[in-house]
């Protein structure tokens, strides 16, 4: 069967930034075959040589890994279409350009999902075509379930592709392999052993001209509702028969549906947006100083909630989950903190008890430990059994593309997991719109808001 891309969207930051490079890296690979049709859509007045312009200067700014005659062949796979995405005319003018059967995705604003979908609606799409969307995906459980309403009346619901790329993450993979192909973890991974998990995902990054999109959406839209969430679903969820399209995200969603949101808004969850600072020797400004942003807004660049999940595996387990801007350090990591033992036989020393931890990016794996000194035989020192682990041969989006290509969903997220990540988020946005909860602030360099 022949599979074609139409990107809707085709001129946008994302298109340029992520989607083309990693195909250019599926290219290189050999698994992304030269009949496969990429057309674009977008406003731009371009015909298909201006748009293979555009996209080669992309390729050579955000591929430059991959060498110059992949680049060249895949431009030249390249088509374009001048059109508005929300007008059914135009998509179906766009759509007879595409040959075999497409998948078409939404590279837009999450403002225009809704539009879109319709006018896709009205055209009609041949039997086996598959539907990409970006994240974020709704702006809150109302607005996530009118989206997945009119995806089922376009497509049968395993023919979207929902998008989080933290899926296709090397780390987040190496949970399956870690929990699931080795003896040791899995006995110990409850609550009788576990006294609480942490899922960080620090940035050094300030706005970097994102105030379109991240003033309107914030911390906790942008990462804790999709990302962090997605992360605790793979931590926490029961072991699957099988890792296929059906099993895996119905496991996931086994958890997010038992995730019982802050009891204590003011206790367990933080807000708060950078100051004025230096990260890594660069000066960044004030948040509310950035271009576009409204102060108004009172928009958080910092975000931190601690969820129970409540079922027989992980009752009584704090799982905290922290997302920041303009950090002094790009801390990222799934760490789990095990409990004490319930007995040491060394007089009065009480060291930290054990911890594993999971970075990202880079990716990599340490376990710390409790071991006797090398001094004094009974004395007990921390070591630190690490390793860092090889880059994935793909970038995470090259990931999703080979799977989209190949008509699998098993790193896609399920229409239950959207709507049931919203259910957990909507309380806190609720109780900061009502001013539950003080937005703090903490100058731009330094590891996040003071705590009361």
């Amino acid at each position: 069967m022949t599979r074609s891309l139409l990107v809707l969207g085709g001129s946008g930051d994302l298109t340029g930034r992520y989607l083309l490079p990693s195909l250019a890296s599926l290219a290189a690979t050999g698994a992304l075959g030269a009949d496969v049709a990429v057309h674009a859509v977008s406003r731009e007045p371009w015909d298909d040589e201006a748009y293979r312009d555009w996209a080669r200067e992309r390729l050579a700014q955000f591929a430059p890994g991959v060498d110059q005659g992949t680049r060249d062949r895949l431009v030249g796979q390249l088509a374009h279409t001048r059109g508005d995405v929300t007008a059914a005319g135009q998509l179906r003018a766009a759509l007879d350009r595409v040959p075999g059967v497409p998948i078409v995705y939404l590279a837009l604003p999450n403002t225009v999902f809704h539009r879109t979908l319709e006018a896709l609606v009205e055209v009609g799409l041949p039997e086996g075509a598959q539907v990409v969307v970006e994240k974020p995906f709704g702006r809150d459980g109302a607005d996530a379930r009118a989206l997945n309403e009119v995806l089922h009346r376009l497509v049968p619901e395993r023919s979207v592709f929902r998008i989080d790329h933290f899926l296709a993450m090397q780390t987040a993979l190496n949970l399956l392999g870690l929990r699931f192909a080795n003896r040791l973890f899995e006995p110990v991974w409850n609550a009788g052993h576990v006294d609480r998990v942490e899922i960080v995902f620090d940035e050094t990054l300030g706005l970097e001209g994102r105030a379109g999109y991240y003033d309107t959406a914030g911390a906790l839209r942008d990462m804790l509702q999709n990302h962090l969430l997605q992360l605790l679903a793979l931590v926490a969820m029961e072991p699957p028969h099988a890792l296929d399209d059906t099993t895996l995200p119905a496991r996931k969603a086994d958890v997010l549906r038992a995730v019982r949101p802050p009891a204590d808004m003011a206790r367990d969850t933080v807000r708060a947006r950078y100051t004025a600072g230096t990260v890594g020797g660069r000066a960044l400004p004030d948040y509310t100083a950035e271009d576009g942003v409204d102060p108004a807004r009172g928009t958080e660049t910092y975000a931190e909630f601690t969820v129970g999940v409540d079922n027989w595996r992980w009752a009584g387990v704090p799982f905290r989950l922290r997302t920041g801007k303009a950090l002094g350090s790009g801390r990222r990591e799934i760490a789990v903190h095990f409990k004490p033992v319930p007995h040491l036989p060394f007089g009065d020393t009480q060291p930290e008890p054990g911890v594993l931890r999971m970075r990202l990016e880079p990716d990599g794996i340490a376990l710390e430990l409790n071991l006797n000194g090398a001094g004094d035989p009974f004395d007990l020192e921390r070591h630190v059994l690490e390793t860092d682990l090889p880059r994935q041969a793909l970038p995470a989006y090259g990931i999703l593309f080979r799977e989209l290509l190949a008509g699998d969903t098993t790193l896609s997220i399920s229409d239950v997991e959207a709507e049931e990540s919203w259910r957990i988020v909507e309380p806190v946005l609720a109780a900061w719109a009502a001013g539950e909860v003080p937005l703090r602030e903490y100058p731009a360099g330094s590891d996040g808001p003071a705590r009361p």
